[in-house]
């Protein structure tokens, strides 16, 4: 059973990731290891909501 609410939580994770990246590089000395962790994490959000959209679509 996919839940409408998991999509829209990965969405406001993504988001705020996004935020997280810009806040980083923004520094005047960014930690390129936490940038790095923050992007991997932000793709793989990424991928999470496409595979949910994907089983969306599938008819039941």
């Amino acid at each position: 059973m996919l839940n409408p609410h998991r999509l829209q939580s990965l969405k406001d994770r993504h988001a705020a990731l996004d935020t997280r990246i810009l806040e980083e590089d923004a520094r005047p000395f960014p930690d390129s290891l936490e940038l790095a962790r923050l992007k991997r994490e932000k793709l793989r959000l990424k991928e999470e909501m496409e595979r949910f959209e994907a089983q969306r679509r599938l008819p039941q």
